[in-house]
């Protein structure tokens, strides 16, 4: 079996980005030479993640809304009334009261997930027709890192 590595650095312009890199684990399991096996793909912190869907603008932003919703940035006002009632008690979240204000992009981590597992078909990512790998970046600006394990033979 053959296991090769490979990190990726990032440091997003934005605070919340989404960064398509299906090429840099295609890249990985080129240089790797396996034909048949698995990639994973992990992001090294615990504000991003790493999700597989449609590169379309549109889903992006509503999934970006959506987690807003569901774990609301307490820099900016709730979405809506369901925002405001998921929001933490009593106003902020605990984690900032260690001076930090990212308390959202934990809790985005959570319902996006650190990794994924990718299988390898014939030397080629075996993805759907529409399905694309992003580093979910939720509290950017600083440099955050990726690994890329592939495995195989």
């Amino acid at each position: 079996m053959t296991a090769h590595t490979v990190y990726r650095t990032f440091e997003t312009t934005e605070r919340r980005q989404w960064i398509r890199i299906t090429e840099d684990v295609q890249r990985a399991v080129d240089e790797s030479g396996i034909a048949e096996g698995m990639v994973l793909v992990s992001a090294m912190h615990i504000t991003a993640g790493v999700w597989v869907n449609d590169d379309e603008p549109g889903i992006l932003e509503d999934t970006l809304e959506w987690l807003d919703k569901l774990a609301p940035p307490s820099w900016k006002a709730p979405a809506n009334e369901v925002a405001r009632a998921l929001g933490p008690d009593p106003g902020d979240y605990r984690h900032h009261r260690g001076g930090e204000d990212n308390g959202d992009a934990h809790l985005k981590n959570l319902l996006v997930h650190h990794q994924v597992v990718l299988p390898v078909t014939d030397a080629r990512l075996d993805l759907g027709p529409w399905q694309q790998v992003f580093y979910a970046e939720f509290d950017g600006g600083r440099r955050k890192r990726l690994v890329i394990k592939v495995l195989g033979e």
